[in-house]
């Protein structure tokens, strides 16, 4: 027999608790909202629980672009000795190591000082409207049964729009030929050797991609750059698809045809790096069935890498695995159509809005199938503006959108996908959708932007002087 259906009012619901729904919650909190952060998982935090860096937010030149709740994971990790860094990766970007297993509880520590109630083991049933435009509530299911939470603002942050689908929004899916990006599952190895593998790199450059960001390269050639990687003494180290090594490997079976084998520090004491390698193509992600049997495959992969890796790669051969990524990656599904729609022309140009409520600067990063991957980097080593229209639903009035489904074309999803603009995003979806419900006006349009990001920047918001 079907359980009695609960009641609950909040003034704002985020959907969704990866680092757009996390950064948005804390947003909304912070700014006097009643806020519910709904995750259908065992836990919040998404990919910065995966063991992968934070890219996006510090462009090229090294100025950091994204501040407010980032700045608050920094803090929490820093106490409890989990943070690692920011380096230059000598290639295109810079980007934010630290300990995947102390951020766990540094995400919960921040939603708890801000006064965030969280609902785990939770999953959006449907969404409540008033016919007008508005969302009403929405209808959750967990093992006490069906609940409808009402709220003033709803923030959709769950990666696939999943909100804003089931309210009607119009979205776009993949490429035009229906290509969607393929899906990976991150690992780490502990007792990895960063001095071997470094000297491997300075040895063979033509094994690593590096400066293909003429802001990165600085007029210097290769073997000067692999020097600065060696004395930065930080296991930052891309072995690409086309080099001698990784090709010969994939030519003889050793390895899975991919482009990258990306290797990132995570934690000192235990010499413990993350390995972004694995890739399933040819995957729509929301479809649940067809996601989880990737799931052999993908397992199939990371013993294959460990295996290659402890087997060539200097530093590597008393490593062992010590982690896997608790949730497949996901790089691509709906984009949401918005006020307006980002495109490749304006984050490649670092284009700036008057509206911009949140930045990027990560690359145009399209992964596709086998070894090809796009990568094309932000004009100048700059950043780009994520303006307001594109959080805002087309047809929607109190619904906002934040994260990887922001209203984009293909090519500036690919950078503004990442967790640095994430968290950036989110945050500022978070802090709109409380003064909306504070300002009592009809429409999320009507917010005042310049008031906006006037509060954003006051609460650690990086939105004007960068590049």
């Amino acid at each position: 027999m079907e359980a009695a259906l609960h009641h609950r009012q909040y003034d704002v619901v985020v959907i969704g608790g990866g680092c757009a729904g996390i950064a948005a919650a804390a947003g909304a909190a912070r700014n006097g909202a009643r806020t519910l952060l709904v995750e259908a998982g065992p836990s919040v935090g998404g990919e910065l629980l995966s063991g992968m860096t934070i890219d996006g937010a510090i462009n090229a030149r090294g100025e950091w672009i994204v501040g407010g709740v980032l700045n608050d994971l920094i803090a929490e990790l820093e106490k409890m000795n989990g943070y690692v860094g920011a380096f230059n990766d000598w290639r295109l970007i810079r980007y934010i190591c630290f300990d995947p297993v102390v951020m766990q509880i540094a995400v919960m520590n921040v939603l708890r000082r801000y006064g965030v109630d969280v609902l785990l083991h939770t999953a959006m049933e449907n969404v409540v409207l008033d016919g007008g435009g508005r969302a009403t509530g929405v209808v959750l299911r967990n093992k006490r049964g069906r609940t409808v939470v009402e709220a003033a603002a709803f923030v959709d942050c769950s990666g696939d729009g999943d909100l804003c689908a089931m309210a009607g929004s119009p979205f776009e899916l993949g490429s035009p030929e229906g290509e969607l990006q393929p899906v990976s599952l991150i690992f780490r190895m502990s007792g990895v050797e960063t001095r071997p593998l470094l000297a491997f790199v300075r040895e063979h450059p033509d094994n690593v991609a590096i400066g293909e960001s003429e802001v990165i390269r600085g007029g210097r050639t290769d073997e000067e750059i692999v020097e600065e990687l060696y004395k930065q003494g930080q296991p930052t180290v891309f072995f690409k698809g086309n080099g001698p090594l990784l090709a010969r490997a994939i030519e003889s079976g050793e390895m899975y045809p991919t482009a990258l084998i990306m290797i990132q520090p995570t934690s000192t004491p235990r010499k413990e790096v993350c390995v972004n390698s694995t890739r399933v193509a040819r995957i729509d992600a929301m479809n649940t069935e067809a996601l989880s049997g990737t799931m052999g495959e993908l397992f199939d992969q990371i013993d294959t890498c460990v295996r290659f890796l402890r087997n060539h790669v200097p530093g590597f051969g008393q490593a062992h695995l010590s982690a896997i990524a608790p949730r497949i990656g996901i790089r691509e599904t709906r984009r949401i159509v918005g006020d307006y729609v980002l495109t490749g022309d304006d984050v490649g140009s670092a284009r700036k809005f008057a509206d911009g409520v949140a930045k990027g600067c990560h690359h145009i990063d399209i992964h596709q199938d086998g070894t090809k991957q796009v990568r094309i980097p932000i004009a100048n080593g700059g950043s780009y503006d994520i303006p307001f229209r594109s959080l805002i639903p087309l047809t929607l009035k109190n619904v906002l959108v934040a994260g990887r489904c922001l209203s984009a074309d293909r090519p500036a999803q690919g950078t503004a996908r990442v967790m640095g603009s994430c968290l950036a995003m989110g945050q500022a979806a978070g802090t709109a959708a409380a003064m909306y419900g504070a300002a009592g006006v009809d429409d999320m349009r009507r917010l005042d932007t310049n008031l906006l990001r006037a509060r954003l920047k006051e609460q650690g918001a990086v939105l004007d002087g960068t590049y």
